[in-house]
């Protein structure tokens, strides 16, 4: 068994320094870390175009006060067209910072997946060592949740922003309206450190670090596994694959299509309750006059759920999963595709 384990009859636990069984950061290391933060940022932000309308119909759909005014994405949809200062072009209202978030996010996930990956091989030398070896699903479960966890302190922030400046002037009342039309991310960021401080911008942290946490370990579970058994279906029993941040061999393009789609629903729709919540902290100063007040207590991601699930039940905390599960697989399609064509091409 140490022969196997660590190709030495010293076992592990006789070893002079606890880190010998850590393998160096390499040149070859480096050059992928790069490639997965150049390669990440790029897909994120082409899928974040092609998305982000829908994330807007989906934040007012979260954000409604009660009763809804919304009939369905639908209605809101239209809604934005036709009120005041609408437009196709509010429906693209602030996406200069979840253009970089998705930028961050997307590289933040590939980069930390595979530290995590390398950590895990790392400390666990019983698991597959040698390039084109699938790690347990198990594993790779974990590791995308590690990402997920990891990435949420860098999102926090940029989703709060986000929302804010999603949130429709139709809900504001008219001196809200004026003072919230023409505002750009650099206002909204002035006016949450001015009034709430740094801490501020962490606003909705618990709601991010749930559903990224589980999120992106549903991410990268369900693309390795779905292209995993497709591999299995073309590849000879035996023959070593690798998954998403190897090389050779490459999965095919509809693989990795099929693959990705898979992800994005998964991704969105296991979590979305807490992203639901998140979305509603993050903008219920921005909530009607009626409904906000002078002396409004601050509410916490408990109460803000509480309140949500006694007002709105299960269907509130899901209002708006469908058009968000909706424009996920494709955008989720595009960034895997994206990513590995990348990561292929300037092997």
């Amino acid at each position: 068994m140490a022969d196997t384990l660590n190709k030495s009859d010293v076992p592990i636990w006789t070893k002079p320094s606890p880190t010998s069984d850590l393998r160096p950061l390499t040149q070859d290391q480096g050059i992928k870390a790069a490639k997965d933060i150049a390669f990440g940022s790029l897909a994120g932000s082409i899928a974040k175009l092609i998305e982000y309308p829908f994330d807007t119909i989906k934040v007012r759909l979260q954000s409604q006060p009660h009763p809804p005014i919304y009939i369905g994405p639908l209605d809101c949809f239209q809604q934005s067209l036709l009120a005041p200062g609408g437009g196709l072009r509010s429906l693209y209202r602030g996406i200069s910072a979840p253009l970089f978030g998705a930028a961050i996010e997307s590289s933040s996930l590939f980069f930390s997946y595979r530290i995590a990956q390398s950590a895990f091989q790392s400390f666990v030398p019983s698991l597959p060592q040698e390039k084109g070896e699938n790690l347990p699903l198990g594993v790779l479960l974990a590791c995308g949740a590690i990402s997920g966890a990891t990435t949420s302190l860098l999102l926090t922030p940029i989703e709060l922003v986000k929302c804010k400046l999603q949130y429709p002037v139709a809900n504001l009342g008219d001196r809200d309206s004026r003072s919230h039309k023409g505002r750009g991310p650099l206002n909204v960021i002035a006016s949450v450190f001015r009034n709430h401080g740094i801490l501020g911008f962490w606003r909705g942290q618990l709601g991010t670090l749930i559903r990224e946490t589980g999120g992106s370990a549903a991410w990268f579970g369900s693309y390795e596994g779905v292209l995993i058994m497709l591999d299995d279906q073309r590849i000879p029993h035996g023959e070593k694959v690798e998954t998403s941040i190897g090389k050779p061999p490459p999965p095919r393009i509809y693989h990795q299509l099929l693959a990705g789609a898979s992800a994005g629903v998964a991704y969105n729709f296991i979590c979305f309750p807490a992203d639901t919540i998140k979305s509603r902290m993050q903008t219920e100063e921005l909530g009607a006059p009626s409904v906000r007040g002078k002396n409004q207590v601050r509410s916490t991601f408990w109460r803000s759920g509480a309140e949500l699930w006694q007002q709105q039940g299960l269907k509130g905390l899901y209002r708006g999963c469908g058009i968000t599960v909706a424009r996920s697989a494709p955008s989720s399609a595009v960034i895997f595709a994206i990513y590995e064509g990348l990561s292929g091409w300037f092997d």
